[in-house]
This record gives structure tokens, sequence and C-alpha cells, in this order.
């Protein structure tokens, strides 16, 4: 920290942090090329270093890094695919966020969801409603999708396309997504699953 907090030398032009794949971080000029190759982070984080209270110019430095982070999270996942997505935001929700390691919180356990009393991932994911099929760990309930964002989501079992009418249950194995009755699950059964297997991920298992 006493390293990072003298390279953010006022008197120097517009400094950035950045992170890099191998887990160091750099603190430099900003990116030469226009458009960027990847999202920027933060400018400037160096001028505001001696107006501020040290611990809380830290701070502010930590929330400009998450939310670097979670930018260049969300330009590279606009190549993968929903399931691809889903796992990525899953895995970075598994770690404190740089604030939160800069100011020693412990990061909040989720709680229970009010209307489906869901205790796990895998018991989110199941729902009577259909438009909560894409994990509620990343959507807010309240938003109503629209259909053609599904329009690629097909039933593992029987290839029919997704429909929000009808209610629908993810493997948390392979993470394909099946008709509740193709499966003969129901809405009721489903809340009592704490990690759903599809019959062909239960029977590879059974092999095992």
């Amino acid at each position: 920290v006493d390293e990072f907090y003298g390279l953010c030398d006022p008197d120097k032009e517009n400094l950035c942090l950045y992170g890099h794949p191998n887990e160091t971080w750099e603190v430099t000029l900003p990116a030469e090329e226009v458009p960027p190759e990847l999202p920027e982070p933060a400018l400037g984080i160096n001028f505001a270093r001696d107006g501020m209270n040290r611990r809380d110019w830290l701070s502010l430095v930590a929330v400009h890094s998450d939310c670097w982070l979670l930018s260049v999270a969300f330009y590279l996942g606009a190549r993968l695919n929903r399931n691809e997505r889903k796992r990525l935001f899953g895995l970075i929700n598994d770690f404190p966020t740089v604030f939160e390691v800069v100011t020693e919180r412990k990061p909040a356990k989720d709680k229970p969801s009010a209307d489906t009393g869901s205790k796990s991932r895998g018991s989110t994911k199941r729902s009577s409603d259909g438009q909560v099929k894409a994990s509620p760990k990343l959507v807010d309930e309240s938003y109503e999708e629209d259909e053609n964002e599904h329009s690629e989501t097909l039933c593992g079992s029987c290839g029919g396309n997704y429909n929000a009418d009808e209610f629908w249950i993810g493997c948390d194995i392979c993470e394909k997504w099946f008709h509740g009755k193709c499966v003969k699950i129901t809405p009721a059964k489903a809340e009592n699953i704490k990690q759903y297997k599809c019959p062909s991920c239960s029977m590879k298992r059974g092999r095992q």
C-alpha cells in the first residue's frame, strides 16, 4: 500500500490503476489507442491523494477499481453465451471486492428470497413464473425480460423453445434448461431441491 501511495504523485499527469491477467497491478498513464482495447479505469486517481484522508482516498480508489473490473468483465462477457456469463458473474461474487479488502469489511451473506424461500444457488433457479429463468442471482426479479432474449434457449429434453408461460428448471451440473413437465419436476418440488441434476447427469454420476 505504501508503494502504491508513493506512485500516485499528485504532481504527475493523469494516472490510472490497471490490473493485469497475471494478478499484478500497475500505476501508469492511460492507453493511447482510441478507442482503447479495454474499458479505461478512472483517470487522475493521483490528483486527490494529498487533499483527502489516506484511508478515505484508498477506499475511493478501491471503489473505482471495482467499477473498472466489473466493466471489463461485462465487456468480455458480451462475447459469452448466457450460461457462460452466469458462471463468470457467479465466480466474481465468490470473491471479496477490492473495496472490501481495503476497508477490511466482510462480504455480506446473501439472504433467502422472500417469495421463493431459496437457500442455495440451485434453488434460486426455480420459480413458478418462467420469467426468472435466467438466474435471479444476476437479474432483478422485478425486471421483465423480453422473450426474444430467450429465443435461443432450448429444452435439453424435447428441444422445444423457451416459453415464459411454462415452468423451466436448470441443471446445476451441465447448466442445460428443461421444461419442468419434461423432467417431471413441478414448481413445488423444485423449491425443495438444493442442487438439481437432470436425468442425464444423474445417470452419469451413477455409473462413476
